[in-house]
């Protein structure tokens, strides 16, 4: 099987892909194996100047210097599993130095197999605020929304305030139903929880609306490109321009 990076930007959401890659080989094997996992993870708060100041350029050299790590590491492809992270990795630029899987691709060809028409997005505002969801789904012509300008704001503090400290309390989760029911009643038939963090909360078992948990396709994306012949083929920069 090949060697997976993760590329990880915050602590909780990353450590959450590296344990569900390795409960997935874990599952299908009798030997206690799972493809060869390394991880990079340098501190959130490092980018966080650049993320307000608009800056992906610096943001995208940063993550690249962590897939050059992944790739000195011995890795042979990565996955990043914060969302916000491929604002930054989908500017043109030199190739990065490893293949990697899209993540908002995989989101959007769940919810082409689950035969949604409406997606609503939950994330980050940088995320929310971001034509990234409303361009990957919309290459598989499926509408999607963000909640009102209140309800980003407050999707946001809790992702920030609590989900990235590994807080998670009854207020939160009651608060994001309640984004959710809203998103539900302007016509969504799921929710894509685009934060790694999210799914910490809000689960198909207390959400109102099926959930598109980009955390938990991350770590199905990885283990399924670890067992093929092939490597993905996207080095950052348009997804629309390779096959992913």
């Amino acid at each position: 099987m090949h060697h997976i990076g993760i590329l990880g930007h915050s602590a909780e959401g990353a450590a959450e892909c590296f344990r569900a890659v390795c409960a997935a080989g874990l599952a299908l094997s009798d030997d206690f194996l799972h493809p060869d996992v390394s991880l990079d993870c340098r501190a959130f708060g490092h980018a966080m100047a650049a993320w307000e100041a608009g800056d992906l350029t610096a943001v995208r050299a940063m993550l690249g210097a962590g897939i050059d790590r992944l790739a000195a590491a011995g890795a042979d492809f990565f996955i990043c599993p914060d969302n916000t992270a491929h604002l930054a990795l989908e500017l043109e630029g030199e190739a990065l130095s490893l293949p990697g899987l899209h993540l908002p691709s995989l989101v959007a060809d769940r919810a082409v197999a689950r035969d949604h028409t409406r997606v609503g997005v939950l994330g980050t505002r940088f995320t929310m605020d971001s034509s990234l969801y409303e361009r990957a789904l919309g290459s598989r012509d499926i509408d999607s929304t963000t909640p009102e300008a209140d309800d980003r704001a407050l999707v946001d503090r809790i992702i920030f305030g609590e989900l990235v400290h590994g807080v998670v309390t009854e207020q939160a989760v009651d608060a994001l139903r309640a984004v959710t029911s809203r998103l539900q009643a302007r016509g969504c038939d799921a929710v894509a929880l685009v934060c790694t963090e999210l799914p910490m909360a809000l689960t198909d078992d207390t959400s109102p609306l099926p959930v598109l948990d980009s955390t938990a396709l991350s770590a199905d994306g990885a283990f399924r490109a670890a067992r093929c012949d092939s490597l993905p083929h996207w080095r950052g920069g348009d997804p629309r321009r390779v096959r992913v």
